[in-house]
């Protein structure tokens, strides 16, 4: 069947994929700088009004593993428009939202849409495109997924700032729209689909096991990692989600099939996978609160800082994808880390002086070397796998990337808050002239420099992994091999 689709179509097929993971991506990102307005908009507490993002985070998370499922259970176009409708009705949900309850149903069934789409993507690239090739269309599709997220600060302070905040998401129904109608009228499918079973047991034992995570690590920032309910989710996620694994390893047909992590270049990739996601979601919470608590900017303001960064990312992602299908994926990411090294190093001693250009600077390093990882990230632990596991691969891939968010969020958050109380206490007791809103800012100043320190150290260890990557020479060696266990396998 995938032999079947010309060029023409393959061409078609991703443009309809990339514009719905670039709404997709953008809508899960354009509340960040939001929250605080919705808080007087609907009175409600910073704890509540988490849950727009901790909600989102949680359905995304506990939908990704059964995705392989789904992938074998229906047709490519059935996956993609069903996602679509449910950002469709979601955003319109949101866009007419009278209180708060309304607004997080709305963006709940959004999250189910975007559960789907990233590892539908992902495996459509493996069916469609060989090995060598996959650089060159991940980094097209990188230019989506990296520019997305990136512009959506930028954009949602434009929006908060400007015009009413149900603009960001009566602004996606169009255009949510226009893909509906395109998929229907273009959009093919690429895999034959089998009546797989669903595994009940497993797919409770993961919702909890993954939801309990989920919900643990995401709020250990806010209510600290001693309250009763943070340590109770986290043990209990880790205990069933263990179940959930050893259940996987002896099923004949996993729900979640572990046996990726056979496959060295793709264990491999998994950690570096962990390290950059943990880096990069705690510079997306570190930087917005040094600019707006320690430094009086506003959303827009913050938000503007990270365009350039973003604009540079995104168009460098394609390149990046032709060079890992030239030189590999080694010679990339130590290239990126060590940019990314630097852009750490540049921000662990942060003042009250801290030009904007120079941040606006920093970031764009931070950027560059992140377009060095991301995609050819991917591609290299996708390639290391069978094709019939590349379903499995991209669903592992991408509740490891929620766990690690989750993960470096509460971990960068404590780090943070660690260091920021009692620099607050030892001013105060040094200049007790000094006004609340002084040491607050003061406080928030020295507690990003020290949580940037942490992750610095990530950079490093992430770097120390990259070494142990094989050349490509080595990897096209061990193709033949990996061929017949594909063979043997299906």
């Amino acid at each position: 069947m995938v032999k079947e689709i010309t060029e023409r179509n393959k061409k078609i097929l991703l443009i309809v994929l990339i514009a719905g993971c670039f709404l997709s991506t953008l809508n899960q990102t354009l509340l960040n700088v939001a929250l605080s307005d919705f808080m007087d908009v609907f009175h409600v507490t910073p704890a509540t009004v988490q849950w727009l993002s901790t909600g989102f985070m949680l359905v995304n998370g506990v939908l990704v593993p059964i995705t392989a499922f789904l992938m074998k259970r229906f047709t490519t176009r059935q996956l993609f428009i069903s996602s679509m409708v449910f950002l469709l009705i979601g955003s319109v949900l949101c866009a007419c939202a009278i209180n708060f309850g309304v607004l997080l149903t709305g963006r709940m069934i959004q999250a189910i849409g975007a559960g789907i789409i990233m590892p539908l993507m992902m495996t459509v690239i493996l069916y469609l495109y060989p090995s060598e090739k996959r650089g060159s269309v991940m980094g097209t599709i990188g230019f989506a997924i990296i520019f997305a997220p990136a512009i959506a600060p930028t954009l949602s302070g434009f929006i908060i700032e400007y015009v009413s905040w149900r603009w960001l998401f009566i602004g996606l129904i169009p255009f949510l729209c226009i893909v509906i109608v395109l998929a229907f009228n273009y959009l093919m499918n690429v895999a034959e689909t089998t009546k797989a079973k669903l595994d009940i047991t497993s797919v409770l034992l993961s919702t909890i096991g993954f939801g309990c995570m989920l919900f643990g690590f995401s709020s250990a920032g806010s209510k600290g990692w001693d309250n009763p309910i943070v340590i109770t989710t986290i043990v209990v996620g880790i205990i069933v989600t263990a179940l959930f694994c050893l259940r996987q390893m002896k099923a004949n047909d996993p729900l979640l099939n572990l046996h990726v992590f056979k496959y060295k270049v793709f264990t491999l990739t998994s950690f570096i996978n962990v390290l950059i996601t943990m880096i990069m979601y705690a510079d997306l919470i570190l930087l917005p609160i040094y600019l707006q608590n320690g430094r009086g900017f506003t959303a827009f303001e913050a938000g503007l800082l990270l365009l350039p960064g973003a604009i540079v990312n995104a168009f460098l992602s394609p390149v990046t994808g032709k060079m890992y299908d030239k030189h590999g994926a080694k010679p990339l990411f130590i290239t990126g880390l060590l940019f990314v090294i630097v852009s750490m190093w540049g921000v662990i001693g942060l003042t009250e002086s801290t030009t904007y250009v120079y941040l606006m600077a920093r970031t764009i390093i931070l950027r560059i070397g992140l377009s060095f990882i991301s995609m050819p990230l991917n591609t290299a632990g996708l390639n290391a796998l069978p094709r019939e596991l590349g379903s499995h691969g991209s669903a592992v891939n991408n509740t490891i990337r929620q766990l690690a968010g989750a993960i470096g969020t509460a971990v960068v958050v404590t780090v943070y808050t660690i260091q920021a109380t009692p620099h607050a206490a030892e001013l105060s007791m040094e200049n007790k002239s000094m006004t609340a809103a002084q040491l607050a800012k003061l406080a928030s100043i020295f507690g990003s420099s020290h949580a940037y320190v942490f992750m610095l150290v990530f950079s490093f260890v992430a770097l120390l992994f990259s070494c142990f990557m094989p050349k490509k020479t080595a990897i096209q060696k061990s193709m033949p091999e990996k061929a017949v266990v594909q063979k043997s396998q299906s």
